[in-house]
């Protein structure tokens, strides 16, 4: 049976076309095989093939933030256990974000939320003499003798904005993702990068075809 989107396959091209419609709206793969009478195993197998396929379209689009940018972390995983507070509660994954105001974000997996470990992706993916939006974080000081435009909003003051002074942007991604993933009902940690990267990529083609973003793709390359 021909399939020119995915090879070694015994499922239709049309079928196909349907789970990559139904992935690309975000539908789960256990209802997507429900919806396009497959076995589930095989719309669970063709929806990790895509994840890898967007993980490396993600890779291949990023590109060096100008302008304004918004700098934050978060924490993904387990509740906070009662007692344990501050950044980065036991069991949690740190994840830094950058967001590039009314376009796109940019999310990394690290370690901790240290200053040794934020610093490089900011170097790395923000260009020297943006303006850059972050909270009070310590690990966020020095950016100006970096080369950077350094704006601060201290949250412990009780203040979220200040006119332009804000890092809204990135926090509304925050709530988006966590939302998101947590449809999946956990996530194991070998594969949540996958799955985050998946999310940053759909939020930056929030406004596109996501279907014939990955069809054009998948003509080119299949999978």
């Amino acid at each position: 049976m021909k399939n020119k989107y995915i090879r070694q396959t015994h499922i239709s091209e049309r079928k196909f076309r349907l789970l990559l419609r139904l992935y690309a709206e975000d539908i789960p793969a256990l209802t997507a095989a429900t919806l396009a009478n497959v076995n589930p195993r095989t719309s669970q197998r063709i929806y990790t093939l895509l994840r890898q396929r967007v993980f490396t379209m993600a890779a291949e689009e990023t590109k060096m933030f100008v302008g304004e940018v918004e700098v934050d972390e978060s924490y993904f995983g387990p509740r906070r256990v009662r007692g344990k507070c501050g950044r980065g509660a036991a069991g949690k994954i740190p994840v830094i974000g950058l967001h590039k105001r009314g376009e796109c974000v940019y999310v990394s997996v690290v370690n901790n939320c240290s200053k040794k470990e934020l610093m490089p992706v900011i170097h790395g993916h923000i260009a020297k003499g943006t303006d850059v939006y972050t909270d009070g974080w310590r690990a966020y000081d020095g950016l100006i003798t970096d080369g950077y435009k350094h704006h601060r909003i201290n949250h412990d003051e009780n203040l979220f904005a200040q006119g332009r002074n804000h890092v809204n942007g990135i926090e509304s991604f925050w709530g988006y993702a966590k939302h998101r993933l947590a449809k999946l009902r956990g996530v194991r940690s070998d594969r949540f990068l996958l799955h985050l990267k998946e999310t940053e990529w759909r939020f930056n083609h929030r406004h596109d075809d996501r279907y014939r973003l990955l069809l054009l793709n998948l003509t080119s390359f299949p999978l």
